[in-house]
């Protein structure tokens, strides 16, 4: 039997929907809206179309979103010029610059001197280290949207051993600490990993984010259990495809996410989320 979709578009739109309520709540209180500022450098298609669909979503919730179009040649001392400005702007709740940056500019430099109060990605290491410490403040987007999927087709985590495949910074290791938190039994596999398949076919859950495309094919995945689909992979045709070989995969699982139409949506969502509650932890 085919596996049940889960809908990232319809949850995220459930999210964007609670956003807005909160910011017109805030009007009728006389309060300000949330703020945030995107800051793109250069001009890569695909760093352009997540900015656009990151800004579509502000004007949706009402959040106030200033732009920062960058060219390519931008100099790391000025870009950390700008976020400085930033930290001290009062109107500027939330501070988003799209990675990947120019290879003259260090990420992790230019993370780190975010206010963590502003770093509405969840990536700077105070709130990633909040996280693991079991103390949660501004979460990383995208695991936090999963463990929403994950929320949406009825189950809970705790006592549940799920596998995430991948390590990265930005979605494998948070994804972990949020499983941790909700007391799940958590395996992270990686490019080191002895026999990924071997591990992942012991999972109820499994959460592909390894940038690889069609790498989670139907051997391994067990019957019945439920997958993740993080990655986004534009193929030589131009189609874009996932971490998940769907085909296979969607006739073994009891629930699968597509790409597009997942997990994608849910990191935009959880992204006016993070804004909503900079502004009212810090702009009462």
């Amino acid at each position: 039997m085919a596996a049940q979709i889960i809908d990232g578009k319809k949850v995220a739109a459930e999210v964007r929907a609670e956003v807005r309520m909160g910011v017109d709540l805030r009007r009728e209180q006389g309060k300000r809206p949330p703020g945030i500022a995107v800051i793109l450098i250069g001009d890569d298609p695909a760093s352009n179309v997540y900015v656009n669909h990151k800004r579509r979503a502000c004007d949706e919730v009402g959040i106030m979103s200033r732009s920062y179009d960058l060219p390519a040649s931008t100099t790391q001392f000025e870009l950390l010029k700008i976020v400085d400005e930033l930290n001290a702007d009062p109107v500027i709740d939330g501070i988003l610059i799209q990675l990947p940056l120019p290879s003259h500019i260090d990420d992790s430099l230019v993370i780190e001197r975010i206010d963590p109060g502003k770093d509405v990605d969840g990536f700077h290491p105070t709130n990633v280290g909040k996280l693991a410490l079991r103390i949660p403040a501004l979460r990383p987007c995208t695991p936090f949207g999963v463990i929403k999927l994950i929320e949406s087709t009825g189950q809970v985590c705790k006592g549940k051993h799920v596998v995430v495949v991948g390590a990265s910074n930005i979605v494998g290791r948070p994804m972990a600490l949020e499983l941790l938190l909700r007391g799940a039994t958590v395996t992270v596999c990686h490019r080191f990993s002895a026999d990924s398949a071997a591990l992942s076919r012991q999972a109820d859950i499994v959460i592909a984010a390894a940038g690889k495309p069609g790498l989670i094919t139907a051997d391994w995945v067990r019957p019945g259990a439920t997958v993740l689909d993080v990655g986004i992979n534009r193929l030589d045709t131009g189609k874009l495809v996932g971490d998940v070989d769907f085909a296979s995969v969607s006739e073994k699982a009891a629930w699968i996410s597509p790409v597009p139409g997942g997990v994608g949506p849910m990191t935009v969502a959880m992204l006016m989320m993070n804004t909503l509650r900079a502004c009212e932890k810090h702009q009462l």
